[in-house]
C-alpha cells in the first residue's frame, strides 16, 4: 500500500473508532468483546502482521497506541511498537518498579482523580478514603518517582503526557 493510501486508512479507522464503532478487546477472548473494525474483526492485528512481514520480522511483535480526550479537554495521541525477540530478551526485572508504583488501590484512585482533572493536592485530600495528607503525599512520591506523575508545579500533579495511554493500555489490560 502506497503512503496517502495508508494515511487515508488510518484516517478513515481513528474516525471510526472516535464514532465508537468498536469495542476494544483482546485476541484470546479472555472476558472481552470481540474486536470490531472496519474490515473485519482483528484489523489492527492484521495490520501489525503486515507490517512486521515487511521488516522480515519472523518472531513478531506487539504495538499498543491511543487517541484520548480527557474530561478536563487535554488531547493525547501516542502509538509505540516493539519487536519480540527485544522484549523477550530484555531484563524485565528494570521494570518492577513502574509496576510496583500501580500495585496500591489509593495510588490508582489517585491517578484516576488526577486524569479526571483533580490536579492539586488540596482537591485530592478533600476525596473519601484516600487517607491523611501525609499519606496521600507518600503515594504521590512513589507514582512520582516511578514515572507516573510529574509536578507542573508546586502542589499540582499531572500524567506526563506520553504515559496517559500507556496507563489506559495497562488499565485495560489488566481489566475484566
Amino acid at each position: 500500500m502506497e503512503l496517502e493510501e495508508r494515511v487515508a486508512e488510518l484516517e478513515r479507522r481513528l474516525a471510526a473508532l472516535e464514532r465508537g464503532d468498536r469495542a476494544g478487546g483482546a485476541a484470546d477472548g479472555a472476558n472481552r468483546p470481540e474486536p470490531r473494525g472496519p474490515e473485519g474483526a482483528f484489523w489492527a492485528l492484521d495490520l501489525l502482521k503486515s507490517e512486521l512481514a515487511k521488516a522480515g520480522s519472523v518472531d513478531g511483535g506487539v504495538v499498543y497506541a491511543g487517541s484520548v480526550r480527557l474530561p478536563a479537554g487535554e488531547r493525547y495521541e501516542w502509538q509505540y511498537g516493539a519487536y519480540t525477540d527485544g522484549l523477550l530478551d530484555a531484563d524485565w526485572s528494570l521494570t518492577a518498579e513502574c509496576f510496583a508504583a500501580l500495585g496500591h488501590p489509593v495510588r490508582l484512585r489517585l491517578l484516576h482523580e488526577i486524569l479526571g482533572g483533580r490536579r492539586t493536592t488540596a482537591e485530592l485530600a478533600d476525596l473519601d478514603e484516600l487517607g491523611t495528607t501525609g499519606q496521600i503525599y507518600h503515594h504521590l512520591r512513589q507514582l512520582t518517582g516511578a514515572g507516573w506523575l510529574h509536578t507542573p508545579g508546586r502542589g499540582r500533579y499531572e500524567v506526563p503526557a506520553p504515559r496517559v495511554v500507556p496507563l489506559l493500555v495497562m488499565i485495560t489490560a489488566a481489566g475484566p
